[in-house]
């Protein structure tokens, strides 16, 4: 039998201890991430971000991301935008970008792995 897996308040959920972000130029920024459910090349749950500015990469996947809570503004080579509650927003593979955390931010992501491409 296949069950469904479900997180009850999200915005509030026990997600862990906090690391330091290790792509982060803010001294003492952190992160925690928590898997709700991962298979097939796919993976989705809950993370959270405290204030301060990161690079960030997708390489080999795209995420979907949903804001649940705090504000942010990111930026890209075509220019920023600003993301906060009730956000939603693609990363696609290959993208590439930073991160200017201005409240403790926390997102839903569904993270999308791609085949790897085997060089003959």
């Amino acid at each position: 039998m296949v069950k469904a897996t479900v997180l009850n308040e999200t915005q509030t959920a026990n997600l862990g201890e906090h690391v330091l972000k290790q792509t982060s130029s803010t001294p003492g920024q952190t992160e925690v991430s928590f898997t709700v459910w991962e298979g097939d090349g796919a993976r989705t749950g809950v993370w959270e971000a405290t204030p301060g500015t990161f690079t960030s990469t997708r390489e080999g996947f795209n995420e979907v991301c949903v804001i649940l809570s705090g504000t942010a503004t990111i930026t890209d080579d075509s220019g920023s935008f600003d993301i906060g509650p009730g956000s939603l927003f693609v990363t696609p593979a290959g993208w590439r970008g930073s991160w200017t955390v201005h409240e403790t931010l926390r997102k839903v992501g569904f993270v999308q792995n791609l085949p790897v491409q085997v060089n003959s």
